[in-house]
């Protein structure tokens, strides 16, 4: 290149060194990146014609460093192509050189076009903008340690040159081709953030399950869980905004049509009315991509207006105008503008007449909580000052609170704007000031559970307790008080008090003839009651007292604290479970006694009041424990609700039958409804977490229709957030890894079921792990204590490299080929991950998981063997990249090894580049060398 042409016998030495690939690409591309005289043409025609013979065939299969050197050249060689380009686009603008210049430009327009056009050469050049980056952040002063002929920021200058020079450019094709090569190299650095939209689809199914089942069971919880898990449903099926938010809308009026009347009914109205509107404004923070998120509230909106049928059946059931109301509160939260809330509410102006003669004087349920909304919040202002003087005042809206459905109404507003913690720890503060013995103590409940919904003691009091002194009777809820699905040791530490206060007290209780508690601590009696009733129960077995003395004893306990015969029932409660069918009369005689109010004048102030919260509390602690043993005790009448969804199972039916019934209407119908959540979660309580997830899973796999398949994913899935955690643990510890390694299972992981389990199995995997890594398990899963979930995972998984695991013994003791899948000695030390370089803890049970069930995955891909498990790892890869966020460093993908990704492209469908790129953890140097090499060897 010394003269204005190239030396041609030179030239052909060279083109041939290239062809014969005695010379490596990336040490051509960097030396022609370094000529920059482009004025002579036929010197930049020779290097262009050079670059043409490998531009779109790049290869390297050197080493790591080789094939990252491959990437700097390529990022270097399209700096120079841009710069070319951008120098003649400059030269048209000469008159006298306009024909040479296009020629020119056209030739290089057509190299750069045909450089970028190739996904691999995109991803090599991604992956070197990704090295420098990190390189500029590790070095204190990196371009004078490692001069670099071009960088993306040189890239992004050329490009802006060029795009300046275009302007004034007018022959139209090779405008059109410059805007092409424009546009792909701005798509390089979020390649892997497209993701085409379901835009074929009206129905998503998971969004409105898992808007049923918070607004069904967890009415309670804080509002981020929520957001998090159905933005998580968004990413993973591709939904478009305007009809995800369509489907939250759809399952809040669906709930609210089908919810019992009663306190069920204000638990949905509170969450449709209150709650949802909050969780739209914390979707509104997350990107939306290009649209304003108020715009796809108002498009949902239009597409909500369509549902005429669903609208009115919905005012019908609530007697006002549901739409105009959630216009309202959207608009409050700035979710709406004026122009489209006006807009809106003139389209439902054609509502149908509502009122009725017989409805006409009824208060509509929305109205009542918008109102309520700010009374709790006046109540907690209330509740601010000293009571501790002058308590009438306190008990004075205590009684009032207890008139019609005051409580009710409250509680439902402050439990669906998150203000129920505060309001019962207010109470309880209010009441533990009060000098004892107080009437006010005697209520002991006032922030008793709300009746048939889930707000229980864990969902009430999980989050911790302000700084300072626990109440006694906070404690005393969240360890000694029964609740659906916590099952209390009747010798819990909770239940041992002193031994001197409880003779102390079974005195008291046996002698007196009128219960004074002068002599004893209020919190003492409560926490002694439990051993004293144990000693009364033993001395009514062994005929030491009478049944006579039984009931003076009872009428002593509930006669005058109420407070004492809900602690004493707690414990009974916990008791009978560990009791024999024949010996439980006695123990269910003592709940029959304490749960019968006494009548007459000789009762303390507010004792009926207090009469009506007791009888709610016992009703719902025994509710459990009178199912299993087949017991009826009448409660008394409190003018409250009956619980709802209770004795859903049918009698005589095993409770398999029962599960697999369910889920097969819940599959027809396409969608799960508030009674199918409940009977769904009372099988998972009793049948146990691998119990309920392997026989669902067992139902997925016999489906062979591909539609249904699809649907019982999106269902299933649905399901699990009932206890998303402990249930992905059973399946990606237990049940994936027993079928991918017992050959005589394999036929059921074929297409579809098998692609469907893939699908689940990822779906559950990307949820906990997302949810697990920010702490946000809700109160209601926190709640649950099953025995059968207590699994030690850290002998199932050790972490020695000396100690195989089970999982990998499992392997090795399979048939013929087990040597192959894996050798006993591979365990989770020997194959290095992202996540060991991130330090990522393997004492935490679902990273082990994740971390063993990735090793079991590149032993069936290393394995000389294949079938259905081979195709079921694929499956299971490509839903991991079709779900994968873009820039998301800590992903379940942290687990793969690194030697996985070799195996993974010699795969027919996985070996893109874009799959590489999704699947290696790109912030790791080592991370970028594997994907580097894997990418350049395709």
């Amino acid at each position: 290149m010394i003269g204005p042409s190239p030396n041609p016998l030179i030239l052909s030495y060279l083109k041939y060194a290239i062809s014969s690939q005695m010379v490596s690409y990336s040490t051509v591309l960097t030396a022609i990146s370094k000529f920059d005289d482009f004025s002579r043409d036929l010197c930049v025609q020779s290097l262009l014609e050079i670059m043409d013979m490998f531009c779109d065939r790049l290869s390297c299969h050197g080493k790591a460093e080789e094939c990252i050197s491959l990437c700097r050249a390529l990022m270097s060689a399209l700096n120079w192509l841009l710069r070319c380009a951008a120098f003649y686009t400059e030269k048209v603008k000469e008159t006298l050189e306009q024909a040479a210049a296009e020629s020119q430009l056209k030739m290089c327009l057509e190299r750069l076009e045909k450089m970028l056009s190739s996904t691999k050469n995109r991803a090599l050049i991604h992956i070197a903008k990704l090295e420098e980056t990190c390189m500029l952040v590790s070095l204190p002063c990196p371009r004078a340690c490692f001069p670099s002929p071009a960088s993306w920021s040189t890239v992004e200058q050329s490009l802006l040159k060029l795009g300046e020079n275009l302007n004034s450019l007018s022959n139209s094709p090779l405008r059109s081709q410059a805007d092409n090569c424009v546009s792909l190299i701005k798509s390089i650095p979020t390649m892997l953030s497209v993701h085409s939209e379901q835009l074929n689809k009206t129905g998503f199914p998971t969004v409105h399950a898992v808007v049923l089942l918070e607004g069904t069971m967890n009415l309670t919880g804080d509002t981020q869980p929520l957001v998090e898990q159905l933005m998580m449903v968004k990413r993973m099926q591709h939904i478009p905004s305007p009809l995800f938010v369509l489907e939250i809308w759809k399952a809040c009026l669906v709930g609210l049509i089908e919810s019992p009347e009663g306190t069920e009914e204000l638990k949905w109205t509170a969450f449709t009315f209150l709650k949802i509107p909050q969780v739209l404004v914390k979707l509104k923070k997350y990107p939306q991509g290009e649209k304003d998120f108020t715009e796809d509230v108002n498009c949902a909106f239009e597409f909500l207006l369509k549902l005429t049928p669903l609208l009115d059946k919905a005012d019908q059931r609530c007697n006002c105008d549901c739409m105009s109301l959630l216009l309202q509160e959207c608009g409050k939260q700035g979710l709406l503008s004026e122009a489209n809330m006006t807009n809106l509410t003139d389209k439902r102006k054609h509502a149908p007449c509502l009122k009725s003669a017989e409805n006409a004087n009824i208060q509509p349920n929305p109205g009542l909580i918008l109102r309520a909304e700010p009374t709790v919040t006046n109540i907690l202002k209330t509740m601010d000052a000293d009571h501790s003087k002058s308590p009438e005042g306190l008990l004075g809206v205590l009684g009032h609170m207890l008139s019609g459905k005051s409580l009710d109404l409250l509680l439902a507003a402050a439990a669906a704007t998150g203000k129920l913690k505060s309001f019962a720890r207010k109470f309880i503060k209010a009441e533990s000031t009060s000098p004892a013995p107080h009437p006010g103590h005697l209520l002991f409940s006032p922030q008793r559970r709300h009746p048939g919904s889930s707000t229980g003691p864990s969902m009430i009091l999980s989050e911790s307790s302000p700084a300072g002194e626990v109440p006694f009777f906070e404690t005393w809820m969240l360890t000694c008080m029964p609740e659906e699905g916590k099952i209390l040791n009747p010798d819990h530490p909770c239940f041992r008090p002193d031994s001197t206060k409880v003779e102390s007290l079974v005195a008291l209780l046996n002698n007196s003839s009128e219960m004074k508690l002068v002599q004893m601590k209020w919190h003492e009696a409560c926490l002694s009651i439990s051993a004293a009733i144990l000693e009364i129960l033993n001395a009514w077995e062994n005929s030491v007292l009478t049944f006579e003395s039984i009931q003076k004893i009872t009428d002593n306990i509930k006669g005058k604290v109420c407070s004492m015969a809900v602690c004493a029932v707690a414990w009974l409660v916990a008791h009978v479970r560990m009791l024999g069918l024949d010996e439980r009369e006695k123990s269910l005689q003592m709940i029959r006694q304490l749960a019968t109010p006494l009548y007459g004048e000789n009762t303390l102030q507010f004792y009926n009041e207090r009469v009506v919260i007791m009888s709610s509390i016992l009703e719902h602690m025994c509710a459990d424990v009178l199912q299993q043993t087949a017991t009826q005790i009448k409660f008394p009448s409190t003018g409250m609700d009956t619980i709802p969804y209770w004795n859903l199972l049918p009698p005589k039916k095993p409770i398999k039958e029962v599960l697999t019934s369910m889920f097969t209407k819940v599959l027809e119908k396409g969608w799960v409804d508030s009674h199918s959540i409940h009977i769904f979660d009372t099988l998972l309580h009793m049948g146990g977490v691998y119990w309920f997830c392997n026989n669902l899973v067992k139902e997925l796999l016999k489906e062979t229709r591909k539609e249904h398949t699809l649907r019982a994913v999106e269902l299933l899935y649905a399901i699990f957030c009932l206890d998303m955690q402990q249930l992905t643990l059973t399946l990606l510890g237990h049940i994936l890894p027993n079928l991918l390694t017992d050959s005589s299972k394999w036929h059921t992981l074929m297409d579809p079921p098998g692609k469907a389990l893939a699908k689940l199995s990822v779906w559950c995997a990307l949820s906990s792990y997302s949810s697990h890594n920010k702490g946000q398990a809700s109160a209601r899963q926190k709640k649950r204590h099953r025995e059968d979930i207590e699994v030690d995972y850290i002998s199932l998984f050790p972490l020695d490299d000396t100690q195989p695991s089970k999982l990998m013994r499992l392997l090795s003791s399979n048939e013929e080929d087990a040597n192959v899948l894996s050798s006993p000695n591979r365990s989770m030390s020997s194959s290095l991950s992202a996540s060991q370089l991130h330090t990522v803890s393997m004492r935490d049970p679902l990273n082990r998981v994740l971390a063993n069930l990735f090793l079991l995955i590149s032993s069936i891909l290393g394995a000389k063997t294949a079938g259905p498990h081979t195709q079921f790892v694929q499956w299971f890869m490509e839903e991991c990249v079709d779900c994968l966020e873009q820039g998301s460093r800590g992903s379940i993908l942290q687990f793969m090894p690194f030697t996985m990704v070799s195996e993974l492209v010699k795969v027919s469908t996985m070996s893109s580049p874009k799959i590489v790129l999704a699947i290696t953890d790109l912030s790791l140097p080592l991370g970028r060398r594997v994907a580097a090499k894997a990418i350049a060897a395709l």
